[in-house]
């Protein structure tokens, strides 16, 4: 009986860890960089009156926030809101210098993402009503919102990771 040894295997499994390590590294910097990228643009866009109008019927429908327009203008409260999500996203952007103040920023995005996914409950067009309402969401805002629970997601695990970072560091 004639045996063969097949060395491939070892070397297989080595490149399968090779690869899926480098995924891994991608996914992690694509992940934090991705929630800069959209907390940067979204928080530019703020100082739009597009964009203010376009917020307007989320915040006037929250229970939680509706009451920032009592002191803010809509287009104030767009400002001010756009200011706080580019600090947030400088504060994520900042890990490979300060995973400390990355954790914080990723904090600051769980709570924003945490307020934007509580207009779900609030914002009456959420639930497309054509469709018979809840579970069917609309597109604007329904859809539009539902995206927020990935972008949580993503804000909970930059935290937890730069929260890692930090006490390595220690």
């Amino acid at each position: 009986m004639i045996r063969t040894a097949t060395a491939t295997l070892p070397m297989e499994r080595d490149t399968d860890i090779a690869l899926s390590e480098k995924l891994q590294a991608l996914g992690t910097c694509m992940t934090r960089y991705g929630l800069v990228v959209v907390f940067a643009w979204i928080g530019a866009m703020k100082f739009s009156a597009y964009e203010a109008s376009g917020i307007q019927p989320l915040v006037a429908n929250s229970p939680l926030m509706n009451w920032l327009y009592n002191i803010f203008s809509v287009q104030a409260f767009s400002n001010w809101l756009g200011v706080l999500e580019i600090a947030i996203a400088g504060m994520i952007a900042v890990r490979p210098i300060s995973a400390r103040i990355s954790a914080a920023g990723s904090a600051l995005a769980a709570v924003l993402f945490l307020g934007t996914l509580s207009f779900m409950l609030s914002t009456p067009p959420v639930w497309e009503a054509s469709l018979g309402g809840f579970p069917a969401l609309s597109v604007a805002p329904g859809q539009f919102l539902l995206k927020d629970l990935a972008l949580f997601g993503a804000s909970i695990w930059t935290l937890g990771e730069a929260l890692a970072a930090n006490r390595l560091r220690r």
